[in-house]
């Protein structure tokens, strides 16, 4: 077994006496002594901060940067504007979702953000299909702070980011500690993410720590929060077997690039995935669940309908403090997947109904201006 990675934070959180485990090959806090349900609702009431350095951050330099990305990713890049970030999926020749990612338009370069369990396959992919560009991986810590109350945190160490709005990008000072913030995050709260110097990275979390509002925040409230804000975990909710639209992200396929548009396919596996946007006959949908009493459905449960025909299962399940029921996501055949379905989960051998349900089950408090 390969020895886990840490992340600049690793002694901060033995400090604060985190729990760690191992997660997308590193060692990573699931809990504080605060406890799994009270840090989710300290997020929701007022702010929380998150450990996510083990997510790789990458620049990509060279001519028409945003066009050469856009053939590796079906999102509308050459549009999008400096300083704005975006959603956006790689795909696979089948149509099948290899990552999901964000990309920042910073100007003279772009900024990526993808996930650590991908990081080494969507480096050797974007070098492949960027030959002619400069694709660089920069090592440095990531800090999420998410909850309402953030925008009080940042008005008091960097008040010039809080006149950003949702998925805006910039570059900061806080304290003479260069920062990248974007105001964004994975809770469905209003947040930032800030990219800071891996030596530097211990100095600002112990900053932001020392403000009232703030508590550390570990992996397993991070999972109840991004579930209740309906948001996909990679490898659980999207994979290679499921498509943009059997996932319900139709709106991360920007309108340019569907079929029609100026910019239209172009993009690996857009011949499937621009069908099934344009004919919908694709037989299985992403849907939310909302479970009865207080047991929580887990990923892998079964979902079958009322005359026990099997509908596909559960990808991401738990309680959901904020909503005080279970909460779930999982894959349905069209047929089951209208708001208000009542479909039945297996566990343990019995028969549990959940109702398909809006995603988020909570008001987003993303910051829109």
């Amino acid at each position: 077994m390969s020895e886990l990675k840490t992340t600049p934070l690793n002694a901060l959180h033995r400090e604060l006496g985190a729990k760690m485990v191992p997660f997308a090959g590193y060692d990573m806090p699931v809990q504080y002594p605060l406890g799994v349900k009270k840090e989710h609702e300290h997020t929701r009431a007022a702010c929380g901060l998150f450990d996510v350095s083990h997510m790789a951050q990458i620049l990509i330099r060279g001519e028409n940067a945003l066009a050469a990305l856009e053939t590796l990713l079906p999102a509308d890049l050459v549009g999008l504007p400096e300083g704005m970030q975006r959603y956006g999926l790689f795909t696979s020749e089948d149509g099948g979702i290899l990552d999901d990612l964000m990309t920042v338009n910073a100007g003279d370069h772009l900024y990526l953000v993808v996930n650590a369990a991908c990081r080494d396959q969507d480096i050797a992919h974007l070098r492949r299909g960027l030959p002619d560009h400069e694709v660089e991986v920069v090592d440095r810590g990531l800090l999420a702070l998410q909850g309402p109350k953030t925008a009080d945190v940042m008005a008091r160490l960097c008040p010039a980011a809080c006149e950003m709005v949702f998925m805006q990008h910039g570059r900061f000072d806080i304290d003479g500690i260069p920062v990248w913030i974007s105001r964004s995050g994975y809770t469905g709260e209003d947040g930032f993410e800030i990219s800071v110097p891996a030596d530097q990275t211990d100095a600002l979390a112990r900053k932001l720590l020392a403000e009232e509002e703030v508590e550390a925040i570990g992996l397993g409230a991070r999972d109840s929060l991004r579930l209740e804000a309906g948001l996909c975990l990679y490898g659980h909710d999207i994979d290679t077997t499921t498509t943009p639209v059997e996932a319900g992200l139709i709106w991360a396929i920007g309108k340019p690039r569907r079929r029609g548009g100026e910019r239209a396919g172009g993009f690996p596996g857009a011949d499937l995935v621009l069908h099934q946007v344009e004919v919908k006959d694709h037989q299985r949908k992403r849907v939310g669940l909302l479970g009865e009493g207080r047991a929580p459905v887990r990923e892998g449960a079964e979902l079958y309908s009322e005359d026990d025909r099997l509908l596909g299962q559960v990808t991401s399940g738990g309680f959901g403090p904020s909503v005080g029921k279970p909460v779930a996501m999982g894959y349905v055949s069209l047929d089951h997947a209208e708001i208000g379905t009542t479909v039945y989960a297996e566990v343990r051998g019995k028969r549990l109904p959940m109702t398909v349900t809006r995603m988020p089950v909570i008001t987003p408090g993303y910051y829109r201006g």
